[in-house]
């Protein structure tokens, strides 16, 4: 039934090989000035979306849309803007005996589709990045967020026409599983999926393409304190990487820290009480805490609270007896994302950063930092946790391939 879609953004695609970067820059900021302008209308979707949404959702925050918010996003549209072009980059050179002079050239994908969720900023985003990449995009949003997505696709359309640029270089989906399982099945249209939202859309999505995928989103992601750790920076760190935006990928989900250090878990932990984290703490770690922390605010921990992506004011906390047991514990229950130790032992650090298995490894960082833009890289499609192709925050050159240009003067050969 989409195939006919999908042929379309296929020959949009083609279209835009031919765009020059100048032209993208100025449709880019025309879309940025366009969402700035239509505000209103943009708020009006979202709050219909809104609407259908218990705001006690985790998703709701990733939902929601306010004048703030867009101003941001404008401000990213802009910004990749001003990027340099990731296309036509001499990757390597090389001319060989026989006189054969080969060269490796970054090129767009094609067509990039995207399954997300309850997240209209990413149809900005990936229609920014793709744009300035070469890719026409072919964007399956979550029914939550559909009012919103429509809005936005619709106000982008409307620039391209402006422009006399083909507006299937941007393709929404229609809402629903079946759409979903055409794309992932598109295979002679579409050159790569990848999934953003919860580890079971991206445990679905990688099980079921046959298109293929990056695999980016669900983080569970640590919190190691050493026993030679500080304990100010260290709750500044915990406090920032949980607290900061609790929907996000990056947010810590679980504190482990040295049995040596217990005793300043209640001043590590202190911050967290003006955004009542809820915390699930083992033995050791709750016997500490009690009289210090709320009440209401802790629970002893089990099996299922490690391992867990919360997305939500809460924490688990696991006493660890040195740093091989907290590499140990991570190596099985992080999901590769973001991992961070907090210590003042550089021999200490140097073997986490080395031996943790993940995207984005910190030392005395929070894990709020893996994102494309604070990585200087513009806007992020999203974070890869996989190994082929691309890992961490994927921006402009991680959504373009390559291709090999040999230029000859009639050898053969032998």
């Amino acid at each position: 039934m989409l195939e006919e879609t999908f042929q379309a953004s296929r020959d949009a695609s083609i279209e835009l090989a031919l765009l020059d970067n100048e032209t993208i820059n100025r449709v880019l900021l025309a879309v940025a000035d366009k969402a700035v302008s239509e505000t209103d209308s943009i708020l009006a979707a979202n709050a219909r979306d809104l609407a259908r949404m218990d705001p006690k959702n985790p998703m709701y925050d990733r939902l929601k849309l306010t004048r703030e918010r867009i101003e941001g996003i404008a401000a990213d549209t802009r910004n990749v803007a001003t990027l340099p072009s990731p296309l036509g980059k001499v990757l390597k050179h090389a001319t060989l005996p026989n006189g054969l002079d080969l060269k490796r050239v970054s090129v767009p994908f094609g067509v990039i589709g995207i399954v997300y969720e309850a997240r209209p900023n990413v149809t900005f985003d990936v229609f920014s990045l793709c744009l300035k990449a070469g890719s026409a995009c072919i964007l399956k949003g979550g029914k939550d967020a559909d009012d919103s997505n429509r809005a936005i696709v619709s106000l982008i359309k409307g620039v391209l026409g402006d422009f006399g640029i083909n507006t299937d270089v941007i393709t929404l989906l229609p809402a629903t599983h079946d759409a979903t399982g055409a794309l992932l099945h598109a295979n002679g249209y579409v050159d790569l999926v990848i999934p953003r939202g919860s580890k079971r859309l991206i445990d679905f999505v990688r099980q079921e393409a046959s298109v293929p995928v990056i695999e980016t989103g669900a983080g569970v992601c640590h919190a190691y304190f050493d026993k030679d750790g500080d304990t100010a920076k260290g709750a500044r760190i915990i406090n920032n990487a949980k607290t900061r935006r609790v929907s996000v990928c990056n947010a810590l989900d679980c504190t482990l820290i040295h049995a040596d250090r217990l005793a300043d878990l209640p001043a590590i932990c202190e911050p967290l009480k003006a955004s009542n984290v809820l915390i699930y703490a083992d033995e050791p770690a709750l016997a500490v805490l009690g009289g210090h922390y709320p009440a209401d605010l802790l629970r002893p921990s089990t099996e299922e609270s490690y391992g867990t992506e919360f997305q939500a004011y809460t924490m688990a906390i696991k006493t660890v007896a040195s740093a091989d047991e907290a590499i140990r514990h991570i190596r099985r229950f992080g999901s590769g994302h973001s991992e961070c130790i907090i210590t003042e032992d550089r021999a200490t650090a140097d073997r986490f950063m080395a031996q943790i298995d993940a995207a984005c490894v910190y030392h005395n960082v929070p894990t709020s930092f893996t994102d494309g833009a604070q990585f200087g890289l513009g806007a992020e499609i999203g974070i890869s946790t996989q190994k082929l192709h691309a890992r961490g925050p994927m921006a402009l050159e991680e959504i373009c391939t390559y291709k090999w240009l040999i230029e000859g003067d009639g050898q053969v050969r032998p």
